[in-house]
């Protein structure tokens, strides 16, 4: 073996199995992602049954398909929010969009989705964050242009719903400054460099803005960042509705907040929604293929899942009626497993598809009809978003009946 060829195979060693974090998510050599590894090394955990049948006890409301499929699966501290909440004490919701896209992909969607569920559920306030702040630091483009694309991203995300009386969403060249920087400064003082490069990796070739970045971010999970709304609420507890790439930002303020006199932030956490290639390939902006965007037509919808949606289905009638599809990587199915709310038809289309008496064509047909009625229903929502109501859901207010 050459000096070369050891470099090789000692670099190829010494790749991790997975790399997940909020600028990359990879698995080693294509492969999937291992959730279980994963909350292992997070140190999160999973969000099982009885945690579910207790949300439904306490707020009336049934599970959201999204948690009784298992999207959202790992959790930090739920309980403690149930906990807080059956005693009649209050909290608030935080998520947030980076805003680096013209329009939206399903994937985007499904946090706004399940966050405007426990909006319902709960009864309380939500701060919504668009960091065009993080997308001018990591990509190519103007302050302007990010600046532009919140305003336009805050429209797909009012088009899901949200409460006007309990939501307030800002963007951080907007609203940065104040309480909000006081609670970043002390932050930043309690997070080494060392603890910084061991957290979200960063390297001597990244620029001192990334490295500045992580307090943005963990901050909305304390309420004096907001005085205009929790003035005199201090104690008030935070849930995080996100995706599980996100969790390094919150390990870190976790770490922090007691040590600011802050409660720490509950996090409830979600799979990643695959691309329609299949779970080891990548949703991404360069690849309009590999993903259904909210502004695609149902002609378009049609096309991306019968010629890109990979199928677990045989390559032959003959076969697949003997031997069924594959459904551990068919991306139809897995696409209908987060947007078919019918169980029970979700349960038969499973069944008859692994068995072979379902063919991949009439299982993509139905994920069609999915698809466009939800990609439908988003459009004529956010056709009816005007310039006006993206100004009030920002505007720096009182929430008066946010607990009503």
């Amino acid at each position: 073996m050459t000096e070369t060829e050891k470099k090789k195979k000692q670099e190829e060693e010494e790749q991790p199995e997975q790399v997940v974090n909020p600028w990359e998510v990879s698995a080693k050599d294509g492969g999937k992602i291992d959730y279980d590894k994963l909350i292992d090394r997070f140190g999160c955990q999973r969000l099982d049954q009885t945690l579910i049948h207790r949300l439904h006890r306490l707020t009336s409301r049934p599970p959201h398909v999204f948690l009784r499929r298992g999207v959202f699966f790992a959790h930090r501290d739920f309980a403690e929010i149930l906990d807080a909440y059956e005693r009649g004490d209050k909290f608030y919701l935080y998520t947030g969009r980076g805003p680096s896209s013209e329009a939206l992909h399903l994937g985007h969607l499904i946090p706004f989705m399940f966050t405007k569920y426990l909006q319902d559920a709960f009864k309380v306030p939500l701060v919504i964050q668009l960091t065009d702040d993080e997308k001018f630091l990591w990509k190519n483009l103007t302050v302007d242009e990010c600046q532009r694309l919140a305003r336009e991203n805050a429209k797909d995300i009012i088009a899901c719903g949200f409460d006007i009386s309990k939501t307030f969403i800002f963007s951080d060249f907007s609203y940065l400054g104040g309480s909000f920087y006081k609670n970043m400064v002390e932050v930043a003082k309690r997070v080494t460099y060392n603890q910084a490069v061991g957290i979200f990796g960063f390297t001597g070739e990244d620029h001192i803005g990334k490295v500045s970045f992580p307090p943005v971010q963990a901050v909305p999970s304390f309420p004096s960042s907001f005085p205009h709304l929790f003035s005199g609420k201090q104690n008030l507890r935070c849930l995080i509705p996100c995706a599980i790439d996100q969790d390094p930002y919150f390990r870190m303020t976790r770490d922090v907040a007691p040590r600011i006199g802050c409660h720490k932030p509950a996090l409830i956490e979600s799979l990643f929604f695959p691309a329609l290639q299949g779970e080891t390939g990548k949703m991404s902006a360069s690849d309009p293929n590999s993903a259904i965007y909210v502004t695609d037509s149902a002609k378009d919808i049609k096309n991306k899942v019968n010629k890109h949606a990979f199928s677990g289905g045989q390559d032959s009638i003959e076969k697949h009626r003997q031997l069924g599809a594959n459904l551990e990587v068919d991306i139809p199915i897995k696409y209908l497993s987060f947007f078919l709310e019918d169980d029970d038809e979700l349960e038969h289309i499973k069944k008859e598809y692994g068995a072979g008496r379902m063919l991949t064509g009439e299982v993509k047909q139905r994920l069609v009809e999915v698809l466009t009625e939800l990609v439908e229903r988003h459009r004529r929502a956010r056709a009816a978003v005007t310039e006006e109501m993206v100004d009030a859901f920002m505007a720096v207010r009182p929430l008066p009946h946010m607990f009503a």
